[in-house]
């Protein structure tokens, strides 16, 4: 009695995968692995800061503000909501950015290291510095 899935097949008892699934599995896997890391978002934020600087204090700083300034956006019908890629940047990512530390912090101070009074009271107290007389 064979059973058949979308992915995978069962012939007397064993999972088979087609070949072309192995081969897609071995060129996938690093890169799912690579994803799911926690420091992936550090080094892709730390790369791409560091790309920028780059470019903006070469040859090409014309090009690199050309491309800030590129309109991106969406249009259905005669609606659209268009802005600059600068736009997007300063005001959709980072706005997503700060929601993401947002999340990770309450984390923390949920179930993390930060859920006793005393550990969270020197982080509390630095975060609110920063904001009363930020560098």
């Amino acid at each position: 009695m064979s059973r058949e899935t979308n992915s995978e097949s069962t012939v007397k008892g064993r999972v088979y995968h087609a070949p072309w699934e192995r081969t897609f599995e071995k060129i996938l896997t690093p890169f799912e692995e690579f994803i799911h890391r926690q420091t992936t978002s550090g080094m892709l934020l730390l790369g791409t800061a560091i790309l920028a600087l780059i470019l903006a204090n070469s040859a090409l700083a014309s090009v690199y503000e050309h491309l800030l300034h590129v309109p991106v956006g969406i249009q259905i019908g005669d609606w659209s909501l268009v802005k600059s890629l600068h736009h997007w940047v300063n005001d959709g990512l980072m706005a997503l950015f700060f929601f993401v530390v947002g999340l990770e912090i309450k984390r923390e101070l949920v179930v993390g290291e930060l859920n006793d009074v005393r550990r969270a009271a020197l982080p509390a107290v630095a975060a609110l510095g920063g904001m009363i007389a930020p560098a």
